[in-house]
């Protein structure tokens, strides 16, 4: 099954190796900039506890999602971001495009693959954009919930925990991802200034100590259909965000891309 789930893969961005690549080869092949800030998050025993546990769950057969498990370091440089998105884990589901089985999941939070039916915690995401941006007249509806575009202009969608079996949620959890992501985070707030930070949910606003000060951090419930009207639709979030890039002398972040 995971044989043939490579041969479906989806599109990766230049640089980024074979999904068959071992974890290790994975972080090797990240570009320089993301290598130096994550150097010291995988110089300790835990990360390669971490790497053997992931490349013996592929090596034994499971299928194990995303394929190109740093994606967006791929597509965002530490310099050019902006907004920081905090996701848990990598959806564990697969969607059909053109007959051809995809995973869900590509290596960015909340994002699909192109064509892949849009999971219902982006379609909370687009509506409050819509809310937000449509009495503009430029946020027309979204049909794709590939957000590559937003990681294109330096929105960093990342998930603390990076893999996950196929159908079992929570499955690399507590494995040494956090970890890993929690050290990205902190010496990312750190060598970054005024940041954007959207904590949705009780678990992305766990890691707010590691932010330090000097940054945006944008607080609300998950966008989950179980939480989104509990105050995640109606938080403004989006506008706020480029309001503070725009004090701060940044480009706005164009929400209603495609």
């Amino acid at each position: 099954m995971q044989a043939d789930l490579f041969a479906a893969e989806a599109p990766r961005a230049p640089g980024e190796p074979s999904p068959a690549a071992s974890l290790q080869a994975q972080a090797d092949a990240l570009p320089a900039a993301w290598r130096g800030l994550l150097e010291p998050c995988i110089a300790v025993p835990a990360w390669r506890e971490l790497a053997a546990f992931v490349d013996g769950e592929r090596a034994a057969g499971k299928p194990v999602f995303p394929h190109h498990v740093f994606h967006a370091l791929h597509l965002t440089p530490p310099d050019a971001v902006k907004v920081v998105i905090l996701g848990q884990d990598p959806y564990h589901g697969t969607g059909t495009v053109g007959g051809v089985e995809l995973p869900q999941a590509h290596g960015l939070a909340f994002s699909v693959p192109e064509g892949v039916k849009v999971p219902p915690s982006l379609r909370n995401i687009f509506k409050e954009i819509a809310a937000e941006f449509g009495a503009d007249g430029n946020c027309p509806p979204r049909t794709s919930g590939n957000l590559e575009g937003w990681a294109r202009q330096g929105v960093l969608l990342l998930n603390t925990v990076l893999t996950v079996e196929q159908g079992q949620a929570a499955s690399h959890a507590r494995r040494g991802w956090e970890a890993v992501t929690d050290c990205l985070i902190q010496h990312l707030a750190a060598s970054r200034p005024h940041l954007v930070f959207m904590l949705w949910g009780s678990h992305a606003q766990a890691k707010k100590p590691l932010l330090g000060a000097g940054h945006c951090v944008l607080e609300a419930p998950h966008p989950s259909p179980l939480s989104a009207h509990r105050g995640f639709l109606g938080c403004g979030h989006f506008r706020e965000a480029n309001r503070w890039l725009e004090a701060h002398g940044r480009t706005p972040v164009d929400w209603t891309a495609a």
